[in-house]
């Protein structure tokens, strides 16, 4: 039997683009995962969302929705509310978890109750931000909108000089700011498909910082896997991803992100409910690693599409 007569699914539209500041991102992953939908033998729509996102949605004439859309409108729960308003399946989180995710405030609130570690934060929204203090747990610490991805409007804050600036620059990409202590040492993904947890990878850019440009550049970061770590600490990181997941109701693919401190304890910073598909993304390469080829991988996440997430 073929892929194609294993999978329901026959007309896939691949929701991509957006109007978020990681648009040039989905539509890297947008054309890779079309691409490889094709290799499986699916009849593809591209298509980019950026006007009338309820008609477009209605409108699409497919059987599923791969969504392929990051940040703002893509990760956010806004497009899977437009898919369950249009009854049509689609992939990934449902509304609620995907909101929640979006959202590193309510993503901690949740892993921690479900205890998994996190940083120490404050948070600071509104008319709130222009003039707040620094926290009390003090710098180094990271400044970060609440919600937005790829490291966008993030700064690494060393010293009270860099404080106001740092809050202006979260503060122009959301209303919610995030600070949180900084953990020394090393980061690690961990990524979720269907239920199973993969591998882990270390992520060591070359510049220090994992921002957007080392994120989406080839060369500027290295991806180590296997991970060189005690076996202990990545069977730690592999539970906290389960239990985050399930506190979170997260579906389909997702990558949860972690910094492990030199004494080795594990600290969870976020999780990604659309995890990125291009060249360098993590996601591919974890599950290559495991055993599961990119095309195979496109398929697994396309299999749990569906509503009412």
């Amino acid at each position: 039997m073929s892929d194609r007569e294993k999978n329901e699914v026959r007309r896939v539209g691949v929701f991509y683009g957006g109007v978020s500041a990681e648009r040039e991102v989905s539509l890297r992953t947008g054309a890779a995962v079309a691409a490889a939908l094709r290799r499986k033998g699916h009849a593809v729509r591209e298509i980019d969302i950026r006007e009338d996102w309820l008609g477009t949605v209605r409108d699409a004439g497919v059987d599923a929705a791969f969504l392929a859309l990051h940040g703002r409108f893509g990760e956010d729960g806004c497009i899977q509310a437009a898919c369950e308003l249009a009854r049509l399946p689609y992939t990934g989180s449902g509304v609620a978890a995907s909101a929640i995710a979006m959202s590193k405030v309510l993503g901690k609130r949740l892993a921690s109750a479900s205890g998994v570690p996190c940083p120490p934060d404050a948070v600071y929204e509104g008319a709130g931000i222009a003039g707040a203090k620094p926290p009390s747990f003090g710098f180094p610490l990271v400044v970060k909108p609440d919600r937005e991805g790829s490291t966008v409007g993030v700064t690494i804050v060393r010293g009270p000089s860099e404080w106001e600036e740092a809050l202006a620059t979260a503060a122009r990409y959301d209303s919610r700011v995030l600070a949180e202590g900084y953990v020394p040492g090393r980061e690690i993904t961990v990524a979720v498909l269907n239920g199973r947890v993969l591998p882990a990878i270390e992520i060591v850019p070359k510049s220090g910082f994992y921002d957007y440009r080392s994120k989406y550049t080839a060369g500027e970061t290295e991806y180590v896997i296997p991970v060189p770590m005690e076996r202990d600490i990545l069977q730690r990181a592999a539970e906290y991803t389960r239990r985050a997941s399930h506190a979170m109701q997260l579906r389909g693919a997702a990558r949860l992100d972690y910094r492990v401190d030199p004494a080795g304890n594990v600290f969870f910073l976020e999780a990604n409910t659309i995890p990125g598909m291009t060249e360098t993304s993590l996601l591919p390469k974890a599950a290559k690693f495991d055993g599961t080829p990119f095309d195979d991988l496109v398929e697994e996440i396309l299999s749990d599409a569906g509503l009412s997430k």
